[in-house]
């Protein structure tokens, strides 16, 4: 039977109670300034702390610990060492010190670089991140850690998402000194990525090369019902499912992840989790806690879980949306407007800060998503476009127009909604809508930034809000410490944000066609559909400057990162092309040619009979698969050609442009003959699961 659920949260977990139960007192005090100031421990309490926390450990039946990080993988890292130390009996003893707790060295060689490193400098560091509670896993105690170089850089997601947030708690705290608060000790961004993922039978799955290989489908005929009827949205979950729900919240409330709503997604198949928000950092942390413990979780009840943007052609993708807000150290929730937000003159500047940095830094927002699996799902009417454009919904909108016309604005009362039963009670209905066709959207009291894909560390795209916004602050603490009229100079900056920056918001229908048009041609907005384009924005000046600013990459560690990102989109364009020629060469042109074989003998032998009568069928069959033999065998042979030509291309970026120009082009086609030949084989003839039996293969 089950716990209870608060006695299960967090029982893996060493946070804050399990501290102050197993910590002396000033010791607790220090780890507590150090994980809410960001300030660092002494390395005399650093042995303090391991003590208690291997001594903890090991009483839950731990054996080894391991410094967990995020290298540029985009899947996390650990090397597990043992607590054991020999003793003088020839017995072993449990050690472990605050030098082993604070950091390590784990060989870096074989972690991606992007050209910080030659591969035969192989030292890295980890070290301690204070931040975020270490936990157990698979009887192993994880030390989340972030990693760096031996010269320093930054090898990992971690250390710039904590520069980051150092960035945005300093240049806040100086705002909101503006306004007189001088209680408020440190400012942190919070963050709640919803995760969605597909399910399918392990057993379907394993019969599929290309979702072995890819992480997703590259061929498959659409099946006779998909989504059309919405009918799989929030309906009732299969048994199957719900079993696998019900395992994974235990384990990841276990974990200290705060696993909250649970749902059927929209396409067939896929599914949702949304967690409750935490700190950015410890967000983070937990987000890819979430995904690698639901494909381990998938696999003890037969299941796979795919968290490819794209892992079904024809039905919908899967995303992450990122919820993002700011938090001071006393729990006030700095885009909180109020019941009066056009009062509330440090919401108003919060909310410019936030507009002005989503316009000017659009582009990197744009990159901070960017990958060869999320380039499938951005414009394709079930995600947001790939033009940045932030909703603010109708109540702010004429709220920041009268400022821009120094107007009165006319505050409306909230309506009272009548749900129109007498049984259920009338409640206040909301200032704005929720608009799920924008890329950044005003959610009351948070942006939902809804472009990262489902396989995507959030780091990144918080990286660059925290950064961004932490620039903009930085100019508007500025302008306003050296004003003679603070009161003036608020309005003036304003008003002057909003007539500057209106271009971005946008709070109609992000999926329609003519949206683009308008937000590009008439507003000068950036449209940046694929990931190679949107890498470049990594080299441009102004982005390197931002960074470098602010202290959150250097100019060698943003270089790193496009090298890393350009190279990584290079490799998964061609696992995908090499990944459909040995399934075209080994599985679907013998099949279909062994097929056509079975029909032409079955139409010779009636016309031995000397009878036309019903051999249509085998005639209009064979001359059709036949046509498309001829297109999957030429096209093929094309795909081929173009992944020797790409191969020969030295320059990273022409390669990306090169993939997306020429290779992926012919990969359309070579799939839309064969997804026809699907439809018009045998069933019984065709090498792999059909998407009916992978959609709807689970009870």
């Amino acid at each position: 039977m089950i716990k209870d659920v608060p006695s299960l949260f967090g029982e893996l977990v060493f946070n804050e109670s399990v501290m102050e139960a197993r910590l002396p007192a000033d010791t607790f005090k220090a780890m507590k300034k150090a994980m809410g100031d960001g300030k660092r421990l002494d390395p005399e309490l650093a042995d303090v702390v391991a003590k208690a926390m291997r001594d903890w450990a090991v009483e839950k039946g731990a054996t080894h610990y391991t410094h967990w990080f995020q290298p540029m993988t985009g899947i996390t890292a650990e090397k597990h060492d043992s607590f054991i130390t020999p003793a003088k009996d020839g017995g072993v003893i449990m050690e472990f010190s605050g030098k082993e707790l604070v950091r390590g060295e784990p060989d870096a060689s074989s972690f991606p670089s992007g050209g910080l490193r030659a591969t035969f400098e192989a030292r890295g560091y980890t070290a301690w991140d204070p931040t975020s509670f270490a936990f157990i896993k698979d009887s192993t105690l994880c030390i989340p850690t972030a990693f760096c170089s031996y010269g320093g850089e930054a090898l990992d997601k971690k250390t710039p998402l904590l520069r980051s947030m150092e960035a945005i708690n300093k240049q806040t705290m100086r705002v909101l000194r503006l306004f007189g608060n001088t209680t408020v000790t440190s400012v942190k961004t919070t963050v709640g990525p919803e995760q969605e993922y597909f399910l399918v039978d392990r057993s379907l799955y394993e019969k599929r090369p290309d979702l072995l290989f890819t992480g997703r489908t590259l061929f498959g005929a659409k099946p006779p019902k998909g989504q059309e009827l919405d009918d799989h949205y929030f309906g009732t979950i299969p048994t199957r499912v719900v079993a696998f729900m019900k395992e994974l919240d235990r384990e990841l409330w276990r974990l200290g992840v705060l696993a909250k709503t649970r749902h059927n997604e929209g396409a067939p198949a896929q599914y949702e989790l949304a967690p409750i928000f935490t700190t950015t950092n410890i967000a983070t942390d937990h987000n890819q806690l979430t995904m690698e413990i639901m494909k381990r979780i998938a696999a003890r009840h037969g299941l796979v879980c795919l968290l490819h943007e794209k892992p079904f052609e024809g039905v919908n993708g899967s995303g992450k949306h990122n919820n993002w807000s700011i938090s001071t150290s006393d729990g006030v929730n700095l885009l909180e407007p109020g019941d009066t937000p056009h009062e509330n003159a440090q919401f108003l500047l919060f909310l410019c800060a936030v507009i002005k940095a989503v316009d000017e830094y659009q582009g990197m927002l744009r990159l901070s998503v960017a990958t060869a699996g999320n380039d499938h799902r951005l414009g394709s009417h079930e995600a947001p476009p790939a033009v940045i454009s932030m909703f603010l919904g109708d109540e702010l909108t004429a709220l920041l127009d009268s400022i821009e016309q120094d107007k009165a604005y006319d505050a409306r009362e909230k309506v009272q909604m009548k749900i129109g039963v007498h049984v259920l009670p009338r409640f206040p209905k909301d200032t704005t809508d929720r608009n799920r066709t924008s890329p950044f959207a005003f959610t009351g009291n948070k942006f939902e930034f809804r472009m990262p894909g489902s396989s995507l560390s959030v780091a990144g795209p918080n990286i660059v809000l925290n950064t961004a916004v932490a620039d903009v602050l930085s100019r508007f603490a500025s302008r306003l410490e050296q004003a003679g009229d603070f009161e003036t100079e608020l309005h003036n900056l304003i008003k002057e944000t909003v007539k500057e920056h209106k271009r971005i918001i946008f709070n109609g229908n992000g999926y329609d066609d003519a949206w683009v048009k308008e937000a590009t041609e008439n507003r000068g907005l950036l449209n940046l559909p694929s990931t190679p384009e949107a890498l470049l924005c990594y080299l441009a000046p102004n982005n390197i400057e931002l960074f470098g600013r602010h202290g959150v990459f250097s100019e060698t560690e943003i270089r790193s990162r496009y090298e890393i990102l350009v190279s990584n989109y290079c490799k998964v364009m061609r696992i995908e092309g090499r990944t459909m020629l040995d399934m075209v060469n080994k599985d679907i042109l013998p099949a279909v040619s062994a097929y056509t074989r079975k029909l032409a003998d079955g139409l010779n032998a009636k016309l031995a009979v000397n009878s036309d009568l019903c051999v249509e069928y085998e005639k209009d069959i064979l001359k059709k698969l036949c046509n498309l033999l001829g297109l999957i065998s030429a096209n093929g042979k094309a795909l081929e050609t173009e992944l020797g030509n790409v191969k020969q291309i030295t320059d990273r970026q022409a390669a990306a442009e090169y993939y997306r120009d020429n290779v992926i082009p012919i990969m359309k086609e070579l799939r839309k003959a064969v997804d026809e030949a699907e439809t018009v084989t045998d069933r019984s003839a065709w090498p792999y699961p059909s998407y009916s039996q992978l959609l709807y293969g689970i009870e």
